[in-house]
């Protein structure tokens, strides 16, 4: 190419050159099967190994804990507005929602058509312009859970620190920094993040969920959208994005062999 364009934008963004090429190479045939990864089933072997190493590698390179599990769906971080408040809420029931700005305010909308959001601490009268001190926000220890977004690419604002939520599991759309940076996983119940700011292409989110969170999830709600379907079924209840899948495990193991997310954060 006579010169490489770096997108920022908060969608589908610049991915590294190595991992382009290797999925370049090996788009016709993979590994010598005589298909496209885009062609082979779901169930085949030489996918199961890509999506085992997948979920493997997450857990490696953000030191995911024993007691979480770890694994792959579609519908982008904003169907997990929804997906999230239909474990875990329902009547009478209500979540805590730290609001920080546009995707705070999604995740709010949604949790409140299933049971409720209460609005735990907001920066919106600053225009999101910061995230709210500790002295601002107000936890309920009767809540299912707390919420808050990690970081806010429109408001262009992030949590350098995360609230401490007692006994409350704290869940994280961590779509815009997930791997950026080194975080202690286990300060969360559940984080979520679309792949394609930062790990792979569109159409993949990573859910990271504590395994107590999963069986307390709601059993009345329709089976795709139970975590406890996705976990058992390790991605493949129905056809994953499988070459989501696919390009997402390439930059984990580009991630691995230049140093981890510990150089990828010295880098940032």
């Amino acid at each position: 190419m006579v010169h490489r364009v770096y997108n920022f934008n908060p969608g589908p963004a610049t991915l590294p050159l190595p991992v382009l090429e290797r999925v370049q190479a090996e788009f016709l045939d993979y590994r010598g099967t005589g298909m496209s990864i885009m062609e082979s089933s779901h169930r085949a072997p030489e996918f199961d190994a890509i999506n085992e190493s997948a979920m493997a590698l997450v857990k490696e390179l953000m030191g995911v804990p024993d007691g979480y599990s770890v694994f792959f769906v579609q519908g982008g971080a904003s169907l997990q507005f929804a997906m999230l408040a239909m474990n875990f809420l329902g009547e009478g029931k209500f979540g805590d929602y730290i609001n920080t700005g546009t995707w705070s305010r999604k995740a709010i909308k949604e949790a409140n058509i299933v049971g409720k959001a209460r609005v735990a601490g907001s920066s919106e009268e600053v225009n999101f312009t910061r995230i709210p001190g500790d002295d601002e926000i107000n936890l309920d220890p009767a809540a299912e859970y707390v919420h808050i977004t990690s970081n806010n690419t429109i408001a262009g604002t992030q949590f350098h620190t995360f609230p401490d939520t007692g006994d409350v599991p704290l869940l994280c759309d961590a779509s815009s920094d997930i791997m950026s940076k080194v975080i202690d996983v286990s300060k969360f119940g559940l984080i979520y993040a679309g792949a394609q700011k930062n790990l792979g292409p569109s159409g993949v989110v990573v859910i990271i969920i504590r395994d107590d969170l999963i069986e307390k999830g709601r059993t009345d709600i329709p089976t795709l959208l139970q975590y406890r379907t996705q976990a058992a079924k390790k991605s493949l209840y129905n056809t994953p994005n499988s070459f989501g899948i696919y390009f997402l495990n390439c930059y984990l193991e580009y991630v691995k062999e230049n140093g981890g997310v510990a150089a990828v954060e010295a880098v940032n």
